[in-house]
């Protein structure tokens, strides 16, 4: 895939919904990014530079399972890593608030 065929995000969020079709695979990364938010929360707490560590780890390893073992795709971050980043977000953000299935 390449980088150019989505002029913007906007563009690209519609791919990267189809990419976590699987609610197994979505819960995953939901996971994963609120344990990153505690890990946030845990380094400024304690001044702990391993829970910054924890934060970037853990919802990759978290949503990279969701993929390969429930979803059976590539994560979409291998190509369009800061989209990916952002729709990640975007996605945690619409379960949250229910517009999304969980």
């Amino acid at each position: 895939m390449n980088s150019e065929r989505f002029p913007d995000f906007a563009s690209f969020y519609p791919f990267y919904l189809s990419q976590h079709e699987n609610r197994i695979c979505r819960r995953m990364h939901f996971i994963g990014s609120s344990l990153a938010i505690g890990f946030l929360l845990s380094a400024a707490m304690h001044a702990n530079a391993w829970y910054l560590l924890a934060a970037v780890i853990c919802p990759y390893a978290f949503a990279w399972i969701g993929h390969f073992v429930f979803e059976k795709n590539r994560p979409a971050t291998f190509t369009y890593p800061l989209w990916s980043f952002c729709g990640d977000w975007k996605m945690f953000a619409q379960m949250l608030k229910g517009e999304l299935s969980f």
